[in-house]
């Protein structure tokens, strides 16, 4: 009789035959279509054609997220991201000559009132709150020259679709979908805003992140604690930082601050834009160079100088709270850049790809005190020195120890046994059927292309990725889990329920 494992390796070569036919893990397919170009002011720009359809996405990848920021401008990232979509000197406006006046006026005001609140000394209570007024009138004022949401209204009146945004520990990302007669006009839309981008409604919309705070960490014990464990696990580096910002930040950075930051990072050289669909590169680079070469040219960014030293003692961080009790362990490993990051990704997948992965069929289906299990390689993310992950989520009656306790013995098989070659020609097969799924729709190929040309200074990487994991060994895997999975490399978090009843519900 076939075996389980036996037969998912069957089904998964199956599948690989019917989807290799494709071509879409040949390099040279892709090559064909694919121009890449660097504009005289040091913007990136990818091409690729794809014509099944008139219409093509694009993602503009910006090497700068969370891990950029300091103490005191915490989720500045993420706050630029949001004002991103504000418009700019013509969009967004009814008179911005005006509106700028009224806008540097916010600014004075703002910098009186936050002087003085923040005095170590303290102030006087009457002269904070009239301060406060000034600036809020201030903001009425400049408020009255908006027309809300003009950018993405002009992105939806000409068949613009997935207008949205993102920003993690190491990146900021934007996309969107338009039909292909409209190219000229993204050129125009997309380059503008990072151009002459407009700190308009600042202080609503860092109320509008502060409430995003609140829902996803404040209100969220497992927010609560991943923030904890995070900031457990780096002592020094940046990803210690939530990317949504600490609250003392977010109540207190500016719209200069955000200016300053995006004159530093949003520079040409720290950005690629990578289009998608039925365009052709000869017809796209020139309107390309026409819009998006006006952006200034800039200074490199600087170079992040702290690493994170070195762990000698396990760490842990355990949270009582009246919820859904809730396990995860971290363990300090490589950059994506690494030659063993292969071996990470091989990892993850044996624990935690499908119901035949090994912390699903130990923890879910045999041992039932989880809901959910896994293992995952670069959190929180992956251009620096990170966080290689096991969690689970314990079902009703059991334990966040008892998860630990199987994630452990899972993890010493890893140690002691060597994986079968079945197992690991699956991790082989699903890696390639991994590619082949990303690469199905435009936006995929945008943000996939887009983002390994600028973090690995090449879109072929992400073909190579597949090939090194095909590389990969059972003593690969023996030698990785030896070096990595100790524990004084360890920091864990654990949400114990005051409910005594505890697990999923």
């Amino acid at each position: 009789m076939i075996s389980n494992q036996s037969r998912s390796l069957v089904m998964a070569l199956a599948i690989l035959a019917l989807v290799l036919p494709l071509a879409a893990q040949d390099i040279s397919a892709w090559e064909d279509r694919t121009t890449v170009t660097t504009l005289d002011n040091g913007l990136t720009v990818v091409v690729v054609e794809r014509h099944e359809a008139p219409v093509f996405s694009f993602f503009t990848h910006v090497r700068a997220g969370g891990a950029q920021e300091v103490p005191g401008i915490t989720g500045l990232a993420h706050m630029f991201e949001h004002m991103a979509f504000k418009g700019t000197y013509d969009i967004g406006t009814e008179d911005y000559a005006a509106e700028r006046a009224a806008l540097e006026e916010v600014e004075r005001a703002y910098v009186a009132y936050d002087r003085a609140r923040r005095m170590e000394t303290g102030a006087d209570q009457a002269e904070i709150e009239r301060l406060e007024q000034g600036w809020r009138d201030a903001m009425e004022r400049a408020d009255s020259f908006v027309k809300s949401n003009e950018f993405g209204e002009i992105i939806d009146r000409v068949g613009g679709v997935g207008l949205n945004a993102f920003t993690s520990s190491d990146e900021t990302g934007y996309f969107y979908s338009m039909p292909a007669n409209r190219l000229e006009l993204w050129a125009y839309l997309e380059s503008e805003r990072f151009i002459e981008p407009v700190m308009r409604e600042f202080y609503k919309e860092r109320n509008v992140v502060t409430e995003e705070r609140r829902m996803r960490t404040e209100s969220n014990p497992i927010g609560r604690l991943i923030e904890q464990f995070l900031a457990t696990a780096f002592t020094a580096h940046p990803y210690g930082q939530p990317v949504v910002g600490w609250p003392s930040d977010l109540s207190t950075f500016s719209a200069t601050d955000a200016m300053e930051f995006y004159r530093k990072y949003y520079v040409p050289s720290n950005m690629v834009v990578t289009l998608v669909g039925d365009v052709t590169s000869e017809t796209a680079l020139p309107i390309i160079r026409k819009y998006f070469g006006r952006i200034p040219a800039g200074d490199p960014p600087p170079i992040l100088r702290t690493s994170e030293p070195p762990q000698f003692a396990e760490r842990e961080v355990i949270l009582v709270d009246e919820s859904q009790p809730f396990y995860i362990e971290g363990y300090h490993k490589p950059a994506a850049n690494h030659p063993d990051n292969a071996i990470y990704n091989a990892i993850s997948d044996i624990l935690s790809n499908g119901r035949t992965s090994r912390l699903y069929r130990a923890l879910v289906r045999d041992q039932q005190i989880a809901a959910v299990a896994a293992g995952f390689n670069n959190f929180p993310g992956d251009r620096y020195s990170n966080l290689f992950a096991f969690y689970g989520v314990p079902t009703p009656g059991h334990t966040p120890e008892e998860i630990r306790d199987s994630i452990h013995a899972e993890i010493d098989r890893l140690k002691t046994e060597a994986v079968s070659e079945d197992e690991l020609q699956m991790v082989k097969t699903r890696a390639k059927a991994s590619l082949l799924r990303q690469l199905r729709s435009n936006q995929g190929i945008a943000i996939q292309f887009g983002t390994y040309q600028s973090t690995q200074g090449d879109w072929r990487e992400l073909f190579r990725d597949v090939e090194e994991i095909d590389a990969v060994t059972a003593d690969d895997i023996l030698r990785i889990a030896n070096e990595t999975f100790t524990d004084a490399n360890r920091t864990s978090a654990m949400i114990r329920s005051t409910n005594m009843a505890g697990g999923a519900q």
